[in-house]
């Protein structure tokens, strides 16, 4: 219930002001969940990458309605990119750490008229 709430607190303004969110859909039990949150969680909130894309972690069965995807999620964790509710890009599970930054650099900078990492 919480996450829901987190999530609601973040797509409300990002309606208004078009911003992104990094949404993590995640599921009790997952391991890939939890190396994910061992490995990036604790430093996520101090990146860039989350500046550009703050973190709203959902449960797999609480994806909420109005979050526009392209298709349905399938595995878990699956991060997806959202820019004013709709779906921009997603990664599929969690390929570990190198990967991860490297495939949602590639995400962030894929956005349109989004900023870059560096600057």
């Amino acid at each position: 219930m919480r996450y829901l709430v987190i999530l609601a607190l973040l797509l409300l303004p990002m309606r208004v002001s078009a911003e992104t969110l990094l949404m993590m859909v995640r599921q009790d039990g997952c391991a890939y969940c939890e190396a994910w949150e061992a490995q990036i969680g604790p430093i996520y909130p101090k990146t860039q990458e989350s500046r550009l894309a703050p973190l709203a972690r959902v449960e797999f069965r609480a994806i909420p309605d109005d979050v526009a995807l392209k298709r349905p999620v399938v595995f878990t964790p699956t991060f997806v990119l959202l820019r004013d509710g709709m779906e921009t890009g997603r990664i599929e599970g969690y390929p570990g750490e190198d990967f991860f930054w490297a495939l949602l650099g590639r995400l962030l900078e894929d956005l349109p008229s989004s900023p870059t990492i560096d600057g």
